[in-house]
Formats: C-alpha cells, sequence, structure tokens
C-alpha cells in the first residue's frame, strides 16, 4: 500500500510545494490590484478570492467554503480509489485536482481568501482572474475526461449494448 501510494503523494506535495511558494511571491512582491504586464494578453494581477470559481459563493465564509472543499475533496479522494491501476491519465487527474483543491483549502485557511493573480485579457475584455491550483483542477478534470475517452474507445468502459438483455 504504501508503496503505491508514494509517488502520488510526493507528487501532490510537490504541486502544492509550487502553489503555495508562487504564492508567497505574489503576496510579498505584488502590488495588491496593480496589473504587471508580462505578455500582451497575460498579466500577473495579485487579487483576493472570497468566494469559489468566479467568485460564486462569495458571501458563504471562509469557513463554511473550507467545509465544502473538503467535502468535495473526500470524494474527489473516493472516486479515486475507485480507479483501476492502470488507467494512469485518471490517476494523473485526481492526483493534480487533488493538489489544487489542497492549495485553495490551505489559502482559506490561512488568510481567509484565495489568492489569484493570473490574468487573460484584451484591451476590452479579461477572463476571471485565477492561480496555479485553479490550473491543476483543469489539468486534472481534463486528465480524467481524456482517460474516460481513451477507456472507451478500447473498449474497457463501453457503454451497454441495446442488444443485450439486461436482467
Amino acid at each position: 500500500m504504501i508503496k503505491r501510494l508514494w509517488l502520488p503523494v510526493v507528487l501532490i506535495g510537490n504541486l502544492v510545494g509550487l502553489d503555495q511558494w508562487i504564492k508567497y511571491l505574489v503576496e510579498t512582491r505584488l502590488v495588491y490590484e496593480m496589473p504587471v504586464s508580462v505578455l500582451p494578453y497575460f498579466s500577473l494581477l495579485r487579487t483576493h478570492n472570497d468566494g469559489v470559481s468566479f467568485s460564486l459563493l462569495s458571501g458563504f465564509g471562509a469557513g463554511g467554503l473550507i467545509a465544502l472543499s473538503l467535502v468535495v475533496l473526500a470524494i474527489v479522494l473516493w472516486l479515486w480509489s475507485s480507479v483501476e491501476k492502470e488507467r494512469i491519465f485518471a490517476h494523473l487527474g485526481f492526483a493534480f485536482i487533488t493538489a489544487g483543491a489542497l492549495g485553495n483549502i490551505i489559502d482559506r485557511s490561512l488568510f481567509g481568501v484565495v489568492i489569484d493573480y493570473i490574468q487573460i485579457h484584451t484591451t476590452t475584455w479579461s477572463f476571471a482572474i485565477f492561480n496555479l491550483a485553479d490550473v491543476y483542477i483543469s489539468i486534472g478534470v481534463a486528465a480524467i475526461i481524456l482517460d474516460e475517452i481513451l477507456a472507451w474507445r478500447s473498449g474497457r468502459n463501453s457503454p451497454p449494448n441495446d442488444n443485450e438483455t439486461h436482467p
């Protein structure tokens, strides 16, 4: 069991460590809400999000959002435990989602908010400001979807045949 868990634990630990290190640099080196242009459509903009994605549930409070995040994380871990060990992309996906969730839970626990800093924009439009933990969650979801598509294409997860009789 420990032999099987060490790689995901090391991966998650490194991902969370990178997320927290970058957030530390953002908090200590960027002026709050002062954009720093990196590329024509990419800036660093230190903000604090007291909600979840797109500031939804911002009135829920840090404690409520931590509790909600822990419930979601428990469900993710439960789903992860049911995946066959051969499904590498699914395992990577769940590891990335776990790391992203932990990164944002740490922020909310320490500061009462999530530290966001990545801004994709044009001169007239800006996407939601996000962080590396959010990127991890997106990568994780994409990896799980990719795994499901590959499993379906290989016949491991094929939908039931309509010609089969069901008990």
